[in-house]
Order: structure tokens, then sequence, then C-alpha cells
């Protein structure tokens, strides 16, 4: 399953002074230095004298100084090769001791905030963006956990993801309250294979949280198991997973279904959409979504890719006969320039802030306030076909 998490990477120089991770909220903006409230904040200066400003230094999570500093402080990281012009006020982030890392892991000013639960998962697919480590990474829950309570306004909308989320089971569950507790009017969209929700007492905790503005996004690959199980690389996979939306149905879950849109699930992709037309008219929306190159995708990329414009046939074809069926649809990740004109207003703007580009070609487009552009990781590898769209 392709992850879309907002997260954002800086080498620190070093944490001698850490022995356990640190999540705090970001303090860059300090003007009215007497109100500050210290025991989750992390301080973020460029200059060591800015040091100077404050009292009781001792007492903030923890100080991320840009510069070199030979300074004793116990709570003190300093040397940032890459800067902190990144990190903005009230930013959530951790601190990682081992890995010397710096993590954001929430943007208040972003609507692409997403929780990356785990790098776990039960299924290995060939486009993952994310390839699963088989790790003990149960720390991340307890990150989650301190971040939810250092959010101060309800997000909008708010993503999970992984690896497989539902891997976690009960401390999922105990994410999934904390959220519908704290956060009641917030869109709440979860990626996941579906394959543990085949197991009765797993959807029927999710479904008695009872959180109306909670989906699942599910990924159906094919209308036949042989396919849908060598794309995700799983036996059984397809079995589990169609057992898995039935349930999650019963339990008056929502349910999006992705589909990604390459060489292995193209061939039966219109065949695809009659099985979710016969089968699956409780669902809620179908995403058909353009390859990111990322993760296995690079490894597997001439087993993948093929050009929007060689299937367009089969996406048109494909998104008619869902919406005539009344299937709410959409089309992710794929630039206005290689599909039809009569899918334009199934196209979303789709791609996470952080990791949206757009080509030198798109620079006189008409149509590029609409479109979604490219994914950072495409810079070198995408159509040739694209170009700008005169109206």
């Amino acid at each position: 399953m392709a992850a879309n998490y907002s997260i954002r990477l800086t080498t620190i120089g070093s944490v001698s002074n850490f022995q356990i991770r640190k999540v705090g909220k970001v303090l860059c903006d300090f003007s009215d230095t007497d109100q500050i409230t210290f025991e989750e904040n992390i301080l973020v200066l460029k200059k060591e004298s800015d040091l100077k400003k404050f009292k009781n230094i001792n007492k903030f999570h923890a100080i991320i100084l840009e510069e070199n500093s030979s300074l004793n402080l116990e709570n003190l990281i300093s040397g940032f090769n890459s800067g902190v012009s990144h990190l903005n006020n009230n930013d959530i982030i951790t601190i990682d001791p081992r890995s010397k890392l710096v993590r954001t892991i929430y943007r208040p000013q972003s609507k692409n905030n997403t929780i990356f639960t785990t790098e776990r998962c039960n299924s290995n697919c060939l486009m993952c963006s994310q390839p699963p480590k088989d790790i003990d990474d149960s720390y991340m829950v307890n990150d989650i956990v301190k971040m939810l309570g250092l959010i101060d306004e309800p997000p909008e909308t708010l993503g999970i993801t992984g690896g497989e989320p539902l891997i976690l089971k009960q401390d999922l569950i105990k994410i999934l309250k904390l959220i519908k507790e704290k956060f009641p009017s917030t869109y709440v969209h979860m990626l996941s294979n579906g394959r543990y929700l085949a197991y009765k007492d797993i959807a029927e905790e999710i479904g008695n949280i009872g959180n109306k503005k909670f989906m699942i996004a599910i990924p159906l690959y094919a209308d036949v198991p042989e396919v849908h199980d060598y794309i995700v690389q799983a036996k059984n996979a397809f079995d589990q997973t169609i057992n898995g939306i039935y349930n999650a149905n019963k339990n008056n879950i929502s349910i999006e279904i992705r589909i990604v849109l390459h060489k292995q699930s193209i061939p039966r992709l219109t065949k695809l959409a009659d099985y979710i037309i016969s089968n699956f008219p409780f669902v809620k929306h179908v995403a058909l979504m353009g390859l990111e190159n990322m993760g296995y995708v690079k490894k597997n990329w001439n087993d993948l890719w093929i050009d929007p414009l060689d299937y367009s046939k089969e996406l048109t074809e494909t998104i008619k006969k869902l919406h005539y069926n009344l299937f709410h649809v959409s089309i992710y990740n794929l630039q206005l320039c290689l599909i039809n004109k009569d899918l334009w207003t199934f196209s979303r703007q789709s791609i996470s802030d952080y990791k949206n580009i757009y080509l030198d070609e798109c620079k006189n487009c008409d149509v590029k306030k609409y479109c979604s552009g490219l994914f950072s990781s495409s810079i070198l590898r995408h159509s040739k076909n694209i170009n700008a769209q005169k109206i």
C-alpha cells in the first residue's frame, strides 16, 4: 500500500545528551518570552547567541540549535546539516537518539497531515512506495498519543497510514477512540489493505467507535484472486480483502476502494469495474491512482510502468461505468494533459503539498491550477507526453 504521510527528515549533528525519544511542539516565535510554557516545547534557534534571551533554559523539553555548539546543556542538539528553516511554530516533532533524526509528524498549517502508524505490513505490494520492514516500532503508538495531545486546533482532515495500521489491533483502536473523542468534527481517512477486517472482532470494534467521519481506503487490483494476490505478493489476500470489505460494511464503516494503475492492473481494469458494481454497491468512493516513483516502484519499474496515454481507453471506460452506476469516482496523481478531457471533472489535486511539483512544460498551461501535477520523485521518470494545455 502506498504511504502518503507528511514527514520531513533533517539530519542532526549530535544527540549524545538524549537517552530517550522526545515528542514536542516547536517554538521558534518567541517575541514574548515571559509567556512560554516549557513542558512540551522544543525551542528552535539558529544562533547560539539567541540562547541569552531565555531564562530557565534547561526547562525546555529540548533545544535545537542550527549552528554547532560546544555548550554542555543536557537538552541541547546542535549542528543541523540542512538547517532548521522548515520548522515552524507549533509543528510537532520527534527526536530519535538512535537514528539521529528529527521528524516532523504534524504541521498545523498543512491540510495533508497523516499519522504514520507502523512500518510493518502483511502484504508486500509490487508498487509499494513505503516498503515494509519487519521491526519493532511499537514506540510509534506513544508518539502518536503524545502528538494528539499537543494539537491545539482540530484539523479539518487527518490521515492514518503505514505499513498496515490494522496490524496494531488494540493500539489502533486506542488511537481511533482518542481521535473521535478529541476531534469529533475531523474527517479521518485510513489507508489499509483491509485484510485484518476479515476478522469480525476487529471490524466490530472499529464500528463500535461510531465515528461517522471515518473512512477506510482499501486497495483492490483485480476481479480475480491470482492477479490481485500477485500484485500484493500475498497468498489468499484477495479473499481476505473481499471479506474485510463486507465485514466493514456490516459494521457501518465507510469504504473507499483504491486501484493503482500500472501494467499489472490495467488488463483487468474494466472487468474490475464490473465486479465492484455487482458486489459493492455500498462503497462510498472509488479512486483510480497513478504511480508514485518511490520504494518498490523504482525496482519494478519495467514491470509496472505504462504511459497513461496507453491506457486511456481502459480508464475512460472504467470511469464511465462506475459513474453511470452512481459511484463517486476520482482520478488521483494523473496529469490533465494525459487523460481525456471528458474525464477532467473526475481529476483531483491529490498529491500532498510537500512532495508536489510541476515541470517546466507546465508553466504556461491554462489548467495548471486544476491539475494534480507530479510527485517530486517523478522528476526524472514520467510520461514524455506531458504538455501545456491551451483553453
